[in-house]
């Protein structure tokens, strides 16, 4: 039941999202769109009170439970920079604003990118294993929080494998790719002349 909620709350993001951004540019009714916009994070809050609920009545927790921390978690931590995103692409296509940043592909921009990037997942990863960590309290049966520990671990190894990405940039910069120097022409055409 809780999945079904969770994928429930992933559909109604977007929803909300794309009838704000509606809204907002093509139709051009900025309050109604800045209002849907604004009932973004209401979505995860339906989230966090059916987690709450379902624990309260007695629901032994598990991968639900898990995946709803994390999702709240990283929705947080994420939630913002997706509207932008959306946004971004939004107004270029229907109000004439200017082009998407794309991410930065060298350099130090690269690096800095990649480190706030790995920043947002830290802090993704902080908020859902406070929510788990809220959830055992809550619960305070040990058996029916068994789950919720392993999900302390997967969240960990999550964050520990995308530090790859901002350790490899800072060690290993991308850099732009030199171009191709101009090749002789061919012997026959040389020895044609």
């Amino acid at each position: 039941m809780l999945i079904a909620i969770i994928v429930a709350c992933e559909i109604g993001f977007w929803v909300v999202l794309g009838a704000g951004l509606l809204a907002r540019y093509p139709l051009r009714l900025r309050r109604t769109g800045a209002a849907l916009l604004l009932c973004v994070p209401l979505i995860d809050l339906v989230l966090l009170a059916a987690t709450v609920l379902d624990l309260r009545g007695g629901a032994t927790a598990g991968t639900g439970h898990g995946l709803a921390a994390a999702y709240l978690g990283y929705s947080v931590a994420f939630g913002h920079s997706m509207v932008r995103w959306a946004d971004e692409r939004f107004a270029h296509r229907f109000a004439g604003g200017p082009p998407p940043r794309g991410r930065p592909k060298y350099g130090r921009a690269r690096t800095r990118y990649e480190w706030r990037e790995f920043g947002k997942a830290a802090l993704a990863t902080a908020i859902a294993c406070g929510l788990l960590l809220a959830m055992i309290v809550l619960v305070g049966d040990p058996d029916r929080t068994a789950a919720l520990l392993a999900w302390l671990g997967r969240l960990g190894t999550v964050l520990a494998i995308w530090s790859i990405w901002p350790i490899s940039h800072t060690f290993w910069p991308a850099k732009p790719k030199e171009p191709a120097a101009a090749s002789p022409p061919p012997a026959e055409h040389a020895a044609r002349k």
